[in-house]
């Protein structure tokens, strides 16, 4: 999971990576609205915690700009605005979910999950495609009613893949999401990882187009 935080206090920010990396999530700080990259973003990231008020802006204004532009992301929104009308209008915006600060980071994370199911369509905490089953709070695995035994890397790693069945993964995205589980991943390294999977998963079930990255056959 690769996450952009927009959010301009230096404390806050900062302890949001720290505590995100440690659940092996992966995000990119940026502090002011002018920053974020134009173009479309869910090739960027997986999901935005996004605060209201900005040095240079609105949040909200930057979220509906978002939506307008039909930017599909899912969205977080962190603010210390607690009031019911503060909440109503984030989501009116467009935003997914609405955290109040100061929150724990296991709320945190639990919501990200959450968001990012409901958005590839999951509705509980196991995803599956075909007959492939994967629990990503317990890095457990199931295919059919075999228990599947997945290194922390390979599971990461299939997990990417299940989060967008039938659509290709590039190398580079792959590269960067697995980074938080140590040093940051070579494609050879990938090569390696996909291999191990293909063993365990059926070598059908990933499919690699050359020069660019793997997909998750459906």
């Amino acid at each position: 999971m690769h996450i952009l935080i927009i959010e301009d206090d230096l404390a806050l920010g900062a302890s949001l990576q720290q505590a995100l990396k440690l659940e092996g999530i992966s995000s990119e700080w940026l502090r002011r609205a002018g920053d974020v990259p134009s173009g479309s973003m869910e090739q960027r990231w997986d999901c935005v915690l996004l605060d209201l008020t900005l040095p240079d802006g609105s949040g909200l204004a930057l979220l509906r700009n978002w939506r307008q532009k039909g930017y599909l992301i899912p969205v977080i929104i962190i603010t210390a605005q607690a009031a019911l009308a503060d909440r109503l209008t984030g989501l009116d915006s467009g935003a997914d979910d609405f955290i109040v600060k100061p929150f724990a980071t296991a709320e945190l994370v639990s919501r990200l999950h959450a968001v990012l199911r409901r958005y590839a369509g999951q509705a509980r905490d196991v995803w599956t495609v075909g007959d492939l089953h994967l629990e990503p709070k317990g890095y457990r695995a199931r295919l059919a009613d075999t228990a599947l035994y997945l290194s922390p890397r390979e599971f990461h790693l299939v997990w990417e893949l299940a989060r967008e069945p039938g659509v290709v993964i590039p190398k580079s995205v792959l590269a960067q999401r697995l980074e938080p589980l140590g040093d940051a991943l070579d494609y050879g390294a990938i090569e390696v990882h996909v291999s191990n999977l293909r063993r365990k998963i059926g070598a059908e079930r990933i499919r690699t187009v050359r020069g660019v990255g793997y997909m998750l056959t459906v």
